[in-house]
């Protein structure tokens, strides 16, 4: 449409020279749309270079944009060289359109105009298969030992995996998780993604069996409900099998009495800052335990909120490694009195790649409301309610305090587990409903009505699970939901 304008002159004249390689390019689509047998020659592209991922300017050539699609063609049942080529024409000149002529558009660029243009055409599946082709790429560029990159708080990259992932076991929607139900499939599910969060935990502790003779505190970070103290566990039960010895301090025990927390109006105090744990306490201990020396940790009563300091004696060997499990343990003055090269630091989140109904994607913090609401309601006597409602310090204090430093961490894991939102649906629907209801004429509870209306949208077209026989008792999502073989 935009070519079709500039040559009626209902748009900005393009610079000098452009406008009739654009015309030309329009004209041979549209040959390749008909359905001639041969698309015409084009003449030379006005986009010349493109800035490669490492920063390097390199010829354009249309011929890889060309065989990328065709080997989506290919994944979908039939490579069609012609369509390819067809296609590859449209996204040239689509880029032209988009950038001018004589950009210089990046990979990502292209790449982001070639899914555009599949999709605009309605070739959705050819579009998926593109989609996964790019991500398998991102991985194998990416391949290197254990490395990862975070890029506005967001590691893209670990994300690439997790779609592709979701996408090759056809659970990254609540199309086909239904269809997965339907077809009685669930426990096979929770067979594969039980697998993969263990294949990521195993990665994890082959890095720090490999540098165990310099590591002495391994970190276990990450938002509420993410899943750390199960990954704890696990990491502990595969470095102690390798002879690696363990021991964990339980960071909640240094919170300071509840009266020093701040208060809302509703009488809720804050647990999720790092000013409610007592920081200087916390390095003190840590630099006597790695001097070899015995320490007393505090003992904190959540039932009084308050501390009872010199409870829990503790040392470490000197061929131990000391486990720590905490929302904030990527924050620095959490420990601070330790040398980088003695830790390793683990972060994990519920990196969930899964479309709602609508094709949004749901939220990766609405995942862990979901554990978090049903393990206080089980194991603290707290109405799910009442965490939704708590639920705005949660975010506030991850986006402050726990996203900013995921770039500090020496390894990613993801802990989404889609089997977990039918298990979910069964057990909680019915509290969303009445959220939505009960919060949307007051103006204090909007957060709480936002989300519960978000969640409660995403879960009704979903199936649910009843049975959860098929979840075995060592599964990560037995921490939320009970049953769990560990003692937590």
């Amino acid at each position: 449409t935009r070519v079709f304008q500039a040559r009626e002159g209902a748009a900005p004249p393009a610079p000098q020279g452009s406008c009739d390689r654009l015309l030309r390019q329009t004209e041979s689509l549209n040959c390749a749309i008909r359905g001639d047998t041969m698309l015409p020659v084009i003449a030379e592209c006005p986009i010349q270079k493109i800035i490669k991922r490492n920063g390097s300017v390199v010829d354009y050539d249309r011929g890889r944009i060309a065989n990328a699609i065709l080997k989506a063609t290919a994944s979908a049942g039939a490579a069609n060289p012609k369509l390819a080529e067809t296609m590859a024409v449209n996204v040239e000149a689509s880029l032209v359109t988009t950038y001018g002529s004589g950009a210089m558009p990046s990979v990502e660029d292209i790449q982001d105009v070639v899914e555009s243009v599949l999709i605009e055409n309605r070739l959705s599946r050819i579009a998926k298969n593109y989609i996964i082709y790019r991500h398998q790429h991102a991985m194998a560029r990416t391949a290197k030992a254990y490395e990862f990159e975070v890029t506005d708080n967001v590691p893209y990259r670990k994300l690439y995996e997790v779609l592709r992932w979701n996408m090759e076991h056809r659970c990254d929607s609540v199309e086909s998780l239904n269809r997965i139900i339907v077809r009685g499939r669930f426990p096979q599910l929770v067979k594969e993604c039980d697998q993969r969060y263990g294949e990521e935990v195993n990665l994890a502790s082959a890095r720090i069996l490999r540098d165990a003779k310099s590591i002495r505190i391994v970190i276990i970070a990450g938002p509420s409900s993410s899943g750390k103290t199960t990954t704890t566990i696990k990491m502990g039960e595969r470095l102690r099998k390798a002879g690696v010895g363990l021991k964990a301090i339980n960071i909640d025990h240094y919170f300071f009495d509840l009266d020093r927390h701040p208060m809302d109006e509703f009488g809720d105090h804050d647990y999720e800052t790092p000013a409610a744990l007592d920081l200087e306490l916390i390095n003190d201990h840590l630099e006597q335990l790695l001097a070899g020396k015995t320490v007393k940790t505090p003992h904190y009563d959540f039932k009084t909120g308050r501390r009872r300091l010199n409870v829990h004696e503790l040392a470490l060997a000197g061929n131990e490694i000391l486990l720590i499990d905490s929302l904030h343990g990527l924050f620095d003055a959490m420990t601070r009195s330790i040398p980088p090269e003695r830790k390793f630091k683990l972060y994990i989140e519920t990196l969930g790649q899964f479309r709602a109904a609508d094709g949004t994607f749901m939220r990766w913090s609405d995942n862990r409301l979901l554990r978090r609401m049903n393990r206080d309601q089980d194991h603290l006597n707290l109405k799910p309610l009442e965490t939704l409602t708590h639920w705005h310090y949660v975010r506030k204090s991850e986006l402050t305090h726990i996203i900013p430093f995921i770039k500090r961490a020496d390894c990613i894991v993801n802990s989404a587990l889609p089997y977990e939102l039918p298990v979910f649906k069964h057990r909680l629907f019915k509290c969303f409903a009445k959220a939505a209801h009960r919060y949307k004429d007051d103006p204090r509870r909007l957060d709480a009505h936002i989300r519960a209306n978000r969640i409660y949208s995403l879960l009704r077209p979903l199936r649910m699970v009843r049975d959860e026989s098929c979840i075995p008792p060592d599964s990560l999502l037995r921490e939320f939901i009970g049953g769990s073989g560990y003692q937590y």
